[in-house]
Order: C-alpha cells, then sequence, then structure tokens
C-alpha cells in the first residue's frame, strides 16, 4: 500500500539533520506513479532519484496540510471543531503545531535535494525541478514563520542562523533565476517521478516565473511581479497541482483524510465569510448580474465526515501555483503599476476560464456557470461593483483581490494577502472577521517549530501569532 500524503519523517532535530535517503527509498518504492522503466534515458539507475518524488510529496504536506488548514480557518474559509481544532481556530497556536512541516522542510526537501543535486550535478532538468520545488517550499515558509534559517540550514553548523524575511525572498528570486536558466537549458524528458510535469520543461519554466512573481508580491514590488507573471502559467494543464491516485487508503487528498478518518469532524466549511461570500442571498454574496458563483460553492464544500465530491474529495487535484493566481497576480499588479483596461482584461481572462467549466469540478450538471465579462462602467460610481462610490481603480482591486480569495481557496495565498493588504489598503482588502471575541486583531505568523526552540540557541524567542512579520510591517 502506497502511504506518500501520510509521510512522516523521522530524524533529528534540524541542528543533527541527517541524511534520511533509506527512509525516502523505502516509502517511495511502495509507490505506483509510473513505470521506473518506461523511458531507457531515465536515470532510474541511480538511487538518488528515487529521492525526486519525495521532496515533491514534502512540498505538498508543506503547502497543502495541517498549517495551511490553520491559515485557512485564519481566514473564515475553514471552520474548526472539537478540542484541538476549536483551539486552533480560536488562535491557541504553539510551536509544537510548526514541527511536522519544519521537518519536511529541512529534512524533507533541502536536505534531500542537495543529495539530489548532487547525484545529478550536469541533469539541467532534474537541477531545475528540485530548486523550483525548493523556492516553492521556502517561500511559503518565509511567508508563514517569517525569519527562518537558510543560507546555513544545510550542513555542520550546529546553530544556523535565521535570515531576514526580505533576504530569503531576494536569494530565492536568485534561485528561481538559476532554475529558469537550467531547465531553458534542457530538452527535458519523460520523468516518471516528476509527479506533476512528468519531464516537461516548459512547464517548470512557467511555474518558476509565477513563484517569482507570487514573492514579488509578497514583497510589494508590484512592477516587477507583473513582469514575471508574464512569463507565468498560462494553462490550466501547467498550474502546479497533484492529483492523488486515490486507489488505496492513505493516498487520497488531504482534506479528505482528515476529514474521513480519525479527526472526523474537527473541520468544515459551513458559517465561514467565504460560505457567505459565494452563496446567493446571503447580505456578503457576490453574486450578481454578471456573476453566479453557485456551483463553485457546492464545490467547495467540505463536510465534517469525508466527501466523495468536491474539493475534499478522494482524487480532487491540490493546487500549490495555479493558472487563476498567476492570472489575479497579472491584474492586480496592473491595476498598481500599468492601466485600468490591462488589469480588467487579465481578470476578464479569469472568467472566461471559470465559465469554461475547466477550473473545478461541477457538482451539479443544472447549475449556471456564469463569469460574464466586466467592463469599465461596473466599476464606476454606482455600478455593479461599486455601490459605495470609491474610485473605479480601487474598486477594480477590491475585485481582483475579493477573487484572489475564493480561487486561492486551499493555499496560503487568501493569508498572505490579508497581511500584505491589512496595513496600507484596509479598503479594498477581504473583511472576514475575527472568530473570536477575545482578541482584537488578525494573526500575522505561526510560531517556529518547537524542536528548533528548544535546539537552536539563534532562535527568535518572545514572538506570538500576532507579531506582524518583516514584509507587512
Amino acid at each position: 500500500m502506497c502511504l506518500p500524503l501520510k509521510l512522516i519523517i523521522k530524524s533529528k532535530i534540524m541542528k543533527k539533520i541527517k541524511y534520511i535517503v533509506l527512509v525516502f527509498a523505502i516509502i517511495l518504492g511502495s509507490c505506483d506513479y509510473g513505470d521506473l522503466n518506461d523511458n531507457p534515458n531515465e536515470p532510474t539507475n541511480v538511487p538518488e532519484i528515487l529521492l525526486l518524488n519525495g521532496t515533491m510529496l514534502a512540498d505538498i504536506a508543506i503547502n497543502a496540510s495541517h498549517l495551511q488548514r490553520i491559515s485557512g480557518m485564519w481566514t473564515s474559509q475553514y471552520r474548526g471543531e472539537q478540542p484541538s481544532y476549536e483551539s486552533l481556530y480560536n488562535y491557541g497556536f504553539s510551536g509544537g503545531e510548526s514541527n511536522s512541516a519544519w521537518e519536511f522542510l529541512y529534512n524533507g526537501i533541502i536536505n534531500q535535494n542537495k543529495i539530489i543535486r548532487s547525484a545529478f550535478n550536469d541533469d539541467n532538468l532534474i537541477q531545475g525541478i528540485t530548486k523550483v520545488v525548493e523556492a516553492n517550499a521556502l517561500g511559503s515558509a518565509a511567508a508563514i514563520w517569517g525569519d527562518i534559517p537558510y543560507s546555513e540550514a544545510v550542513g555542520d553548523i550546529e546553530d544556523p542562523i535565521f535570515d531576514a524575511q526580505v533576504n530569503i525572498y531576494a536569494s530565492l528570486q536568485i534561485l528561481l533565476d538559476d532554475a529558469i536558466s537550467n531547465l531553458n537549458a534542457t530538452d527535458g524528458y519523460p520523468l516518471s517521478q516528476d509527479i506533476f510535469f512528468n519531464g516537461d520543461e516548459s512547464k517548470w519554466i512557467q511555474v518558476a516565473y509565477s513563484l517569482k512573481a507570487r514573492y514579488y508580491m509578497i514583497t510589494k514590488e508590484y512592477g516587477l511581479a507583473l513582469q514575471a507573471a508574464q512569463n507565468g502559467v498560462n494553462s490550466n494543464s501547467s498550474s502546479l497541482k497533484f492529483y492523488p491516485p486515490a486507489t488505496t487508503n492513505g493516498d487520497s487528498n488531504l482534506i479528505y483524510e482528515f476529514t474521513s478518518g480519525a479527526r472526523s469532524g474537527y473541520l468544515h466549511s459551513d458559517d465561514t465569510y467565504l460560505e457567505d461570500l459565494i452563496a446567493t442571498g446571503s447580505f456578503t454574496s457576490r453574486n450578481n448580474s454578471k456573476t453566479n458563483e453557485d456551483a463553485r460553492s457546492k464545490y467547495y464544500v467540505i463536510d465534517t465526515d469525508g466527501s466523495e465530491i468536491g474539493v475534499g474529495a478522494p482524487g480532487a487535484p491540490m493546487p500549490l501555483m495555479t493558472y487563476e493566481e498567476n492570472l489575479l497576480t497579472l491584474a492586480e499588479a496592473a491595476a498598481r503599476t500599468s492601466t485600468f483596461d490591462e488589469a480588467l482584461g487579465y481578470l476578464n481572462e479569469l472568467r472566461v476560464f471559470l465559465a469554461s467549466g475547466n477550473a473545478f469540478e461541477k457538482i451539479d450538471n443544472s447549475d449556471v456557470l456564469l463569469y460574464d465579462a466586466y467592463d469599465e462602467a461596473d466599476f464606476a460610481d454606482g455600478g455593479i461593483e461599486n455601490a459605495d462610490g470609491i474610485n473605479d481603480t480601487r474598486a477594480l482591486l477590491r475585485e481582483i483581490v475579493e477573487e484572489r480569495y475564493v480561487s486561492g481557496y486551499g493555499t496560503f495565498t487568501p493569508w498572505n494577502d490579508a497581511r500584505r493588504l491589512r496595513k496600507t489598503d484596509s479598503d479594498i482588502s477581504v473583511p472576514f472577521p475575527l472568530n473570536t471575541s477575545s482578541v482584537s486583531t488578525h494573526p500575522e505568523r505561526f510560531i517556529i517549530s518547537q524542536n528548533e526552540l528548544n535546539s537552536n540557541s539563534n532562535a527568535p524567542t518572545g514572538l506570538t501569532i500576532f507579531d506582524v512579520t518583516e514584509v507587512n510591517q
């Protein structure tokens, strides 16, 4: 039985990291993601190749598992129940919640990628892929934790320093440029260990540019974000999504695994701001004469006891970087640095895609996919997207940010956007409520791994989830 999505890495705390090639080889050796002998040119004779899809699965675990669920609860996209998830829903977060993701990052990705790149130092495809995966995981890690070890993270240093969050993003831009150079230098080849694109270097290049754009958005360098996103993910087929095989217990969508197992009843989508936003007839509904979200609202339903349909179905795709996000990055960055018409054009490209039926599974065939194109008048004073008479460009930005909140479901994007916009752009940020009246501000970060706090003298102490990270000061 294949258990990739329940992959647990048993290792020392970060300053005592050991290579765990054997662990990954054993786990991945039982998994069927294609015949390893399909391509005679595939480097299967080197055992380190078995680590490649292990690093990808670790990346999925960071971006689409426990911590993402918490960020979704903190942006009113999920609701937590039962003692442990109700506490997290109400901001009861400790460093222990970060232990597993910390292990995935440093042991499952950074260390393993070092081994892979050493073994395939002349293979531009594998070099490029591992750099993109690493950048994806590290970029999310810096967003949710702030300062983290990076420059001294791998090696014999007992207590690695914590690099500044802005420096990490600068380093990731260089890493992604290196990845793009590697990928441009190869024609690719079928690679079954690549569980996303089977060795298609052109799609990895697009993802790399979209990640560059994401990180420029996080650091508020909107002109550079626009430039990068123009080379980013340009179709649904190039989106970085994992499609779990869902053939046995343990290889299904992580929301399904969570809600259908021992944690049944801990997480659902009822009574959330997102539910009200896309529901027909609610006070905050975004439906209008050009928009009907009934189909998407049904796809986004998460049942407490596991669902066979929708976003939490066993085989439902798990998004990491999507066509939708890239289009919305283009739209927001263009609205900020270019022209209204360019920004509106990107937003309408997304609406064409939403109306196509390819963006999400349609649960009820009778539902209408209504996403008609917006025009300039819709954002003018009194238009359907500007009832309160704000500046038309701000009205357009508000709609783009709201769409990022909806389309970014299942990723860290809604939380990243909320923290990015809260201080400087509160007029266009999504006004989801606090989960409890016992606090007066929304959380700004996660606490780093308790294991790291216990072992590294350079680890920052005294931080709370309400302390703002550097990029959002």
